[in-house]
């Protein structure tokens, strides 16, 4: 029998760790929690063309002011529009972190495989969670009904493959994962949206 679908035995045992957990083969678990954060993304690039209008209204808002030389304004709206930019961002790195851990999960094929990739993945979750909170507050909650599902996954790979986790570099590969969609995302907050006028940009920093 194909190790993804095994059953296990029943008994007490059983039962009560049914009772914690979703009960059901492995695969079929994984593949729904994939849609729903595939779900996920596509909530937050919705969310980030919302974000987009905003900007380019407020860009207009900094220009007409500069324009007319009202720089106390200018510099209100730039400030504004660099809070728009700094969420904006933020949607777009938490977007491609989740997209990296759907590739990943797409790729388990093993027990063995969801031991050393759900776990990275859940770091990623946690860090997206709390960097989306009070953007997206439903998103949020969402994505911990998804941590907790991967959480079970996670538990019953352990205990079906006899596989211990290795936190350290769990916690490393999720930071690398991290980084890397920070770095993109902010290349594309570059290219994507115009400069500021001479004399009213800023220079906050962006990102979790």
């Amino acid at each position: 029998m194909d190790r993804w679908e095994r059953k296990e035995t029943t008994g007490i045992s059983t039962s009560i760790k049914d009772s914690i957990r979703p009960a059901g083969p492995l695969k079929p678990r994984l593949d729904a929690a994939v849609r729903s954060i595939q779900l996920q993304t596509q909530k937050l690039e919705i969310a980030n063309q919302r974000f987009n209008e905003r900007d380019r209204m407020m860009f207009s808002k900094v220009v007409d002011a500069y324009s007319k030389h009202d720089m106390d304004h200018a510099k209100i709206y730039a400030n504004e529009l660099a809070e728009i930019r700094k969420m904006s961002k933020m949607l777009m790195q938490a977007k491609m972190a989740l997209e990296q851990i759907v590739m990943r999960l797409n790729t388990v094929t093993e027990l063995g495989d969801i031991v050393v990739t759900l776990a990275p993945a859940m770091g990623v979750i946690r860090n997206v969670r709390t960097g989306i909170s009070t953007l997206l507050p439903e998103a949020e909650r969402e994505l911990g009904d998804i941590s907790t599902t991967l959480s079970s996954i996670l538990v019953d790979a352990g205990q079906s493959s006899g596989l211990s986790l290795n936190f350290d570099s769990a916690n490393e590969d999720a930071m690398k994962i991290l980084n890397e969609a920070s770095t993109v995302a902010e290349q594309k907050v570059r290219e994507k949206f115009p400069e500021l006028p001479a004399g009213v940009g800023t220079t906050e920093k962006t990102g979790f």
